[in-house]
């Protein structure tokens, strides 16, 4: 596994980057005995993800793996006033973390967490996306793409996380299914005409995807 982040300059832009609020900083607190705790998308890619948003101001937002929720209270931020934030996740007990937590914020009467497998929820749902969220089972990300793809809104934005999935894709031979699967993923964006897409080497990897 490559040391992806430079420990020094993950500090240093924490100590210039805007703070979390005292609900996301419960929620990083909290993960930190969770056994998938490097999971959460924290502090710095949380910003980037409230600025996105805010930026975009999303009507309909999409995320593919709720974990403890962190992700999905910074997107909501720049939701429009009748926005709706769907969020995805599989397994019940982060789930019910993530609405203990929802329930807690400003933003809880926006959200809706569904419990189920995403591949077979996302053709039920019929809603045009501004923004979608990838951070679920890595093998599963062409198929989350090609499903979400189609009702994303002209200059729509698919982000997706854990693209460099630890440093595993710069391997002269890559092995491990995730990061063969990561790899195929990008692959597969940069060959798609329908998009246009920038990487991002914050953390594990953003892959930003607009589409045109």
């Amino acid at each position: 596994m490559t040391e992806l982040i430079n420990k020094k300059a993950e500090v240093y832009a924490k100590k210039f980057s805007s703070t979390e609020d005292k609900l996301l900083l419960e929620i990083a607190e909290y993960t930190t005995n969770h056994p998938q705790a490097q999971m959460l998308s924290g502090h710095v890619q949380g910003k980037i993800l409230e600025t996105i948003s805010c930026l975009l101001h999303p009507r309909k937002i999409l995320e593919i793996g709720t974990f403890t929720g962190y992700s999905a209270l910074c997107l909501a931020k720049g939701l429009q006033e009748d926005g709706v934030l769907h969020t995805v996740e599989l397994r019940e007990e982060d789930a019910k973390t993530a609405r203990d937590f929802f329930s807690k914020s400003l933003y809880n009467n926006k959200i809706v967490l569904h419990v189920a497998n995403a591949s077979e929820l996302i053709p039920t749902l019929n809603e045009e996306w501004d923004i979608v969220f990838i951070d679920a089972d890595k093998v599963g990300y062409i198929e989350y793409y090609e499903l979400t793809l189609p009702s994303i809104k002209q200059n729509g934005l698919i982000i997706a996380d854990n693209v460099l999935f630890h440093g595993e894709v710069l391997q002269e031979t890559i092995k491990g299914k995730n990061a063969k699967a990561i790899h195929e993923f990008n692959i597969h964006v940069a060959n798609d005409k329908r998009v246009e897409q920038v990487m991002l080497t914050v953390r594990d990897g953003l892959l930003l995807i607009r589409k045109l």
